[in-house]
C-alpha cells in the first residue's frame, strides 16, 4: 500500500525568526546608540539643575548670616544697627529680582 501523504517538512533553516532577531538587534543597537545617551545626559541636566537650585540657596543664607553677623558680635560698638544691614540685603534682593523680572519671556496661555 503506498501513503498519499506529505511528507513530513524538513528542520531546516527557520528564516522567519532569522529575520525576527535581526530586526530586534538592529532596533536595541540604534536604541543604544540614541535613546540611552540621552536619556543620561537629560538625568545630567536634572541633576544639575537641582543642585544649583540648592546652591543658590545655601549662597542666600550664607549672604543673610554674613550680614547679620554683626548683631550677635559682643564688642562690635554698633551692632544694635540692624536696619543698615537689612536695607543693604533688601537692596541686593530687590535689584536681582527686578533683573530676572525683566528678563522674563511670557508665553501667552491657550485658552481651553
Amino acid at each position: 500500500m503506498v501513503s498519499t501523504a506529505p511528507p513530513p517538512p524538513e528542520r531546516g533553516h527557520d528564516w522567519p525568526a532569522d529575520i525576527a532577531d535581526r530586526i530586534e538587534s538592529t532596533v536595541t543597537t540604534i536604541r543604544d546608540k540614541t535613546t540611552v545617551p540621552i536619556q543620561k545626559a537629560a538625568a545630567v541636566v536634572v541633576y544639575g539643575l537641582v543642585a544649583a537650585t540648592v546652591g543658590a540657596v545655601a549662597l542666600v543664607l550664607l549672604i543673610v548670616m554674613v550680614l547679620r553677623l554683626h548683631v550677635y558680635l559682643p564688642y562690635h560698638p554698633e551692632g544694635r544697627r540692624v536696619w543698615t544691614t537689612d536695607v543693604a540685603l533688601g537692596a541686593i534682593f530687590v535689584a536681582a529680582g527686578g533683573l530676572c523680572w525683566r528678563r522674563r519671556s511670557v508665553t501667552p496661555r491657550e485658552s481651553t
